[in-house]
């Protein structure tokens, strides 16, 4: 027979042997709460980039809008400012057809008829103007295409080349959009005009030069 210290010995064996193991399930489930830690900061990072997204994409929705409102508030009438520029243009070759002693004329209908057409045309172009349109008169500007239509040229040494020296027809914008451009003769063979070189001048170079 085994006596009680041996039996007490192989009772105690099992219980060292599990000693270490009691420890796991602790380790366990600090490591499944770091993980659910690190899964929570994974989807608050990607709500907040998606937070930023979506104001981002409202700002920019927001600012386009704006533009188109704004957009549509000033070239609103752009059709409606061609149709009577034509009707400006119409008034304008009527005063032209006059002849110059019948609007010299002190007593003359056809005087007060001229000045009526004179008035109407006036009229009109400050009312086009109080709503945006502006008239474009670039004599003795520089050639721009973006704005001008060169129908001649003329040769002018008195000038820089490209100069607008004669303007047939004026053109017209509304805000910075343009309604039709100005129809104008520029100058030829004059000297060119010289680019203005970026920052300060060096008086040194030009010493040198």
């Amino acid at each position: 027979m085994m006596s009680d210290e041996s039996q007490g010995r192989e009772q105690d064996k099992p219980e060292e042997a599990t000693a270490p193991q009691s420890a796991n399930p602790a380790e366990a489930s600090q490591s499944a709460e770091a993980d659910s830690i690190q899964v929570l900061v994974a989807e608050i990072e990607d709500l907040r980039d998606q937070r930023l997204r979506m104001a981002a994409e409202m700002e920019n929705l927001r600012r386009r809008t704006a533009r188109e409102v704004r957009d549509a508030k000033a070239y609103a009438i752009s059709g409606f400012a061609r149709d009577m520029l034509q009707v400006s243009d119409n008034l304008q070759r009527a005063l032209a057809a006059v002849p110059e002693q019948q609007d010299g004329a002190v007593d003359n209908g056809l005087k007060s008829l001229v000045e009526g057409v004179e008035l109407t045309e006036r009229a009109m172009l400050a009312s086009l103007e109080r709503h945006g349109v502006q008239k474009l008169d670039p004599k003795g500007q520089k050639f721009d295409p973006n704005f001008h239509q060169a129908m001649f040229e003329v040769p002018n040494t008195e000038v820089p080349n490209n100069t607008v020296i004669e303007v047939v027809q004026p053109g017209y914008v509304i805000a910075d959009r343009m309604l039709r451009p100005a129809m104008v003769g520029v100058a030829k063979g004059g000297p060119r005009e010289m680019a203005p070189e970026p920052g300060a001048p060096n008086p040194q170079a030009e010493k040198d030069a």
